[in-house]
Formats: C-alpha cells, structure tokens, sequence
C-alpha cells in the first residue's frame, strides 16, 4: 500500500480552510499549479471530485467536507510535530567532538569548558587533544581549534586570533652564553627543539626589512608538546621557539626574555575548523560562538598582553 501523501492533505486543508486556491498558495508559499497538483492527486487517488471548482469559485463536495475535517487535524498534527521538534532543537543539547593542540587544549581549551557546561546543561563534550591534524571527517569530530597557516582544504575555517612564536630563553642562560643578535648565532646556542615542526632542526626567520634567514641548531632535548620545553627553558637549559599563548606570563614576569626581536618566524594563526556541509546543530554553533568569544583577538589574555 502506497505511503499516505500527506503533503496534498495538508494542502487540501489550507485550500479548505482560506476557501480559496489562491489564498493557499500564498500561505503555504507555493505556486497555484501546485496546489492544483496536490488536489488533483487526493482525487485521482479517490476516484472522485473533493471540490466543485469553477472559474470564479469552488464548493467542497460531500465527500470533501468530511474529508476536509481530518484534513486539518493531519495538518494540524504536523504543525505541532514541527513546533516541538522546532522547541527541542533551540535547547542545545547531545555530545559535541572537539579536537585541539596538546599544550592549547591543556593552557586554555579545557579550563574555559567548566564554564560552557553549567551554562548548556545539557551538552557533554568530548575533548581530544593531539598535535597532529585530525582528519575531522575520518574521526566524527564536529569542531577542531587549529594552530597552523592552513592549507585550502574542503573545511570550513576562521581565524580567531595571530599566534606569535618567540625566541625565549632564561635571564640566567643569556647572561651565561650572551643574547644572539641574528638568526646564524643560533647555531652556537643549545636548542631546545619542538619535534612536530615539519623541521624541528631547521628554524627560519624574517627580519622586519623582509629579509630572510634559515639556521640549522642542535640541542639535547627535543619534545613533541612545546609545553614539555618549559621547565628546561626557566631553568637556563637553553633557548626555544615559544608561542605566545604559552610563554607570554613567563616574559611579563621575566622568568623569560625575548630575544632576536626584530627577526621572526613565519606568523601563524589559531583557526576554529569544521567539516564543510549543512547547517551544523545547534549545540556545535553555541559552542563555537563560546570560542570565539573566548580566544578572539583581543579576548585571549596572550593577545591583551601583546
């Protein structure tokens, strides 16, 4: 038995209910040829006339009368279907999948959650914490914070704020082995190397007149979360390249200092990304304007303290 076509009983039901095709057109926000359509398939189904039309007006028949009756309720049925499925949809709620760098997440992701979650009650969220980019499809996830100069790709991405990377080192390890002025005297320090770079030995860096330099170091310790370089780092073990989001109160309270201030290395930047396609639900979009206003330029503490 064929599925009930409900979309022609609803229609029937408006053009029952306004007494005019026209008038059901309009409210429905459909053509009059689809109106017509919709009647003219209730009929063809029953074998006979629902409406009595002419050109200046119509009459409901006998059996359209009776039919017009639970017409409305199917109507009515549907609309209060949507209606609540409308107010269910406007609570967030579910399990929200979230990707972020290790030593990001640790610093800044997961101590601002506790104050998303008493504010959505009803949102769980599954934070995963890798320095590797996550293939957002491949891995479910519904949003990823990213610290890169990305790539096109088929994400949808925006870009929250600048990440400065800094080359930092004690007061204690400058004063022991002098502050290099350029990038070549690098090859002289002990290094400590962040192993995720696409070249943790090589560093590359810009002067603020454009000019360009590259330097191979060397150095005793190499980590794969440039958090694990930070305690070396304070205790004079040698120099890193630091983002600012890590290393910026180490500066302000002089357990660090920035050297080589007028080179640079390539800026980059902190993307939120999600998997390109239809409208995402709403748990994921409060969650994502949480984050923006959270890590946005001039809201990250890093970003002040700039």
């Amino acid at each position: 038995m064929p599925l009930p076509d409900l979309e022609a009983w609803a229609i029937f039901a408006k053009i029952a209910e306004t007494g005019s095709f026209a008038a059901a057109a309009a409210e429905l926000g459909l053509s009059g040829p689809t109106v017509s359509k919709a009647l003219s398939r209730l009929e063809a189904r029953f074998g006979e006339r629902l409406i009595h039309r002419t050109s200046r007006r119509f009459a409901l028949t006998e059996t359209g009368r009776i039919l017009a009756v639970r017409a409305a309720q199917i109507l009515a049925e549907g609309e209060a279907v949507e209606a609540e499925a409308q107010a269910k949809s406007a609570a967030p709620r579910g399990r929200i999948r979230v990707a972020a760098p290790m030593s990001f997440g640790l610093r800044h992701v997961a101590p601002a959650l506790p104050e998303f979650l008493a504010t959505y009650p009803e949102v769980a969220v599954d934070l995963r914490l890798d320095d590797q980019m996550i293939d957002l499809v491949a891995g479910g996830i519904d949003l990823a914070l990213r610290i890169a100069s990305l790539p096109d790709s088929s994400l949808i991405a925006r870009r929250l704020c600048a990440v400065q990377l800094f080359l930092v080192g004690s007061p204690a390890y400058f004063a022991a082995h002098g502050m290099p002025v350029r990038p070549r005297d690098l090859g002289e320090h002990a290094c400590l190397l962040y192993s995720n770079s696409p070249r943790a030995d090589l560093w590359r860096f810009r002067h603020r007149d454009g000019a360009e330099e590259s330097v191979a170091v060397k150095g005793r310790l190499t980590a794969n979360s440039a958090d694990a370089l930070s305690d070396a780092l304070e205790a004079g073990a040698g120099v890193a390249l630091q983002p600012d989001f890590i290393c910026w109160e180490a500066l302000a309270a002089g357990r660090l200092v920035a050297a080589m201030t007028d080179w640079a290395p390539a800026p980059l930047g902190l993307h939120m990304v999600t998997p390109a396609g239809g409208p995402r639900p709403i748990r994921v979009r409060v969650l994502a304007e949480f984050l923006v206003r959270r890590f946005s330029s001039g809201a990250a503490p890093w970003t002040r303290a700039a």
